[in-house]
């Protein structure tokens, strides 16, 4: 999600860059998607509104709690799969994002972004310079590309979330190192978690081994936890940082770094939502939900 110290930042960027960085126009977009009325929706879906930011860190502690959260995360993985084998040269985003809300609510499950904040379609799609939040469109993916599929669903009241990116034919050598840098950020990361541990231990080491591979990491956007509401406290920051808290038993959030070839800063187009590096640098991203146990830590979309 985007930091909130940083959305005002991300949204001057834009204007101060633009002769820079102008972005290519966007192509046509499909319609509402259509969603069963049997199916529940979270809170926010009728109005287009946001969370509720409760002040306190919720914790899931019953086990029929962390079963919940356990099968939206499995559903959501499931569904991000469907999206890795459809990143063919050729096959546009709306497209993914067509076969990927039909296969959500086959399973009684509503796609989390959708009217999220007014956001339009069931899933994110970021190909290359774009960090986070493009909305899918009639644009063909091309040979070389790299994407980030960003999925997150709704299931029987609690929110799953989890992204990947993949590799689109033949991607250049570049292009998979990147790639596969941040895949291992994320997993260091995930190392680094267990109760007791700080929660900026994330972002040091995320840091720590992206700057070793000549990265630079993404400080505008954040984890973040999650359950019953799509986003909450904590806030989980990827770079170096000297944020307070640590991690407890039944704390669930998302880690989600996004390292960048270049400059990490981001531009934040038109539409409020896509976000692009400042200097055309390709980014690639990884994420997974988490829950702190007792004895350390289970990856829940895994």
């Amino acid at each position: 999600m985007l930091n909130p110290r940083s959305i005002a930042f991300a949204r001057r960027s834009f204007h101060s860059a633009l002769a820079l960085h102008t972005p290519p126009r966007r192509t046509g977009q499909s319609g509402v998607k259509w969603v069963p009325t049997s199916i529940p929706r979270p809170p926010y879906a009728a109005e287009g509104l946001s969370s509720e930011w409760e002040s306190v860190i919720p914790r899931l502690t019953r086990p029929d709690q962390i079963q919940g959260l356990r099968e939206a995360c499995q559903l959501a993985k499931q569904v991000l799969f469907l999206g890795g084998q459809m990143c063919q040269p050729g096959t546009t985003t709306d497209e993914i994002d067509k076969v990927l809300h039909e296969a959500i609510v086959a399973k009684g499950a509503y796609p989390s972004p959708l009217n999220y904040m007014g956001y339009p379609k069931s899933v994110c799609t970021s190909v290359n310079n774009i960090i986070a939040h493009s909305i899918p469109d009639n644009r063909p993916l091309r040979d070389g590309d790299i994407i980030n599929i960003d999925v997150t669903v709704y299931l029987n009241g609690y929110h799953g979330d989890t992204s990947a990116t993949f590799l689109v034919g033949n991607v250049d050598q570049a292009g998979q190192n990147l790639v596969a840098c941040t895949k291992e950020c994320l997993d260091k990361a995930i190392e680094v978690c267990g109760p007791g541990s700080p929660l900026r231990e994330i972002g040091r080491v995320i840091s720590d081994h992206a700057q070793k591979h000549g990265y630079s990491v993404s400080e505008e956007l954040t984890g973040h936890g999650i359950g019953n509401e799509f986003h909450c406290h904590p806030l989980i920051y990827h770079h170096a940082n000297d944020e307070e808290g640590t991690m407890e038993p039944g704390m669930a959030f998302t880690i989600e770094p996004i390292l960048c070839q270049g400059s990490a800063m981001g531009i934040m187009w038109p539409d409020n939502w896509t976000i692009s590096t400042i200097d055309g640098g390709r980014s690639a991203q990884f994420e997974h939900t988490v829950i702190i146990t007792k004895d350390g830590v289970e990856v829940l979309t895994r």
